[in-house]
């Protein structure tokens, strides 16, 4: 039976790359992790094995670490275009090239008085701790006229103790899950988000402040909503960052319900009045949705926050 090649890319995978940047005794960390991917004329590598439009994958990885010395790391939004546009305009066979990055975030460790002095330092500004809270990511798409940007995080564990409820759901001969109105809700966010960023001729987002708002809108629409279902808040979650970012126009999220369960102290003669809790990791629920701006199509991969 005949056969004809399909979809396909390749490149350099996790690219691992920390960039200090030295500002006299002050330092800044980058650490990001790259992902390469490339597609375009390709047919005859698959067909005949032929490596003439091959930019080798080891060439994709010292391009990324030539570019964190050239063009510095100001944001992995800003680093993945630069690294888009070079491999698309500098490689005629090369159509499209997609760059996945994730950041991990540093904060800088503050030192005593003494301790400073005692090593001979006004003050301690090269030493950090990783940040545990999330992981940054971003996705640059470019067609050497399109660009797609997609970024967002993951591994985020949120928790309201209270204003959290479950009631009036369907009940069937397997139902044993007993209505709660009030109840912790935890959940391990992962989203992405959308720019309407596409082209050059556009004004270009301030990645970095970008970020921080939209990861306080998320949060504050998390803290601040009465919430009678997941779904409830993932929506208010998705509403609040687009209804405040004119720069994105589609948010998705996959929030795993992290459930805590009352824990029966009966036995034992104590009451538990919503004091103890067993944390469960497996099985949970899994939310998933889209929120888009009005008169906007989806295209974030329904895929790309799944877990």
């Amino acid at each position: 039976m005949p056969t004809i090649l399909g979809q396909n890319q390749y490149g350099k995978a996790e690219n691992r790359v920390v960039k200090i940047t030295r500002d006299g005794a002050t330092h800044h960390i980058k650490d990001l992790n790259v992902s390469v991917a490339l597609s375009g004329d390709m047919e005859e590598v698959h067909y005949s094995g032929s490596n003439a439009n091959v930019l080798p994958t080891d060439t994709t990885k010292n391009t990324v670490y030539a570019f964190a010395k050239e063009h510095g790391i100001e944001s992995a939004e800003q680093f993945g275009i630069h690294l888009a546009r070079h491999f698309v305009t500098s490689q005629e066979p090369i159509k499209t090239a997609r760059i996945r990055i994730e950041e991990y975030a540093w904060e800088r460790i503050e030192t005593s008085d003494a301790n400073s002095k005692f090593i001979g330092a006004d003050e301690v500004k090269h030493s950090f701790v990783r940040k545990g809270q999330e992981t940054r990511v971003t996705q640059i798409t470019y067609d050497g006229e399109k660009w797609e940007v997609i970024s967002g995080l993951k591994d985020l564990v949120v928790m309201n103790s209270t204003n959290s409820e479950f009631w009036g759901y369907v009940k069937d001969k397997y139902t044993t899950l007993q209505e709660a109105y009030d109840r912790i809700l935890a959940t391990q966010v992962s989203g992405r988000w959308r720019f309407n960023w596409t082209d050059d001729e556009q004004k270009m987002p301030n990645w970095e402040k970008s970020y921080e708002q939209t990861k306080k809108h998320m949060l504050q629409a998390f803290a601040e909503t009465y919430s009678l279902s997941l779904q409830q808040t993932l929506y208010q979650m998705g509403s609040r960052i687009i209804n405040n970012r004119s720069e994105i126009d589609e948010v998705r999220f996959s929030l795993p319900n992290k459930h805590h369960f009352l824990v029966d102290l009966e036995p034992f003669g104590l009451k538990n009045d919503n004091e103890v809790y067993f944390a469960a990791d497996r099985p949970y629920g899994l939310i998933e949705a889209t929120i888009l701006r009005d008169g906007c199509e989806p295209k974030i991969p329904v895929d790309l926050t799944n877990l």
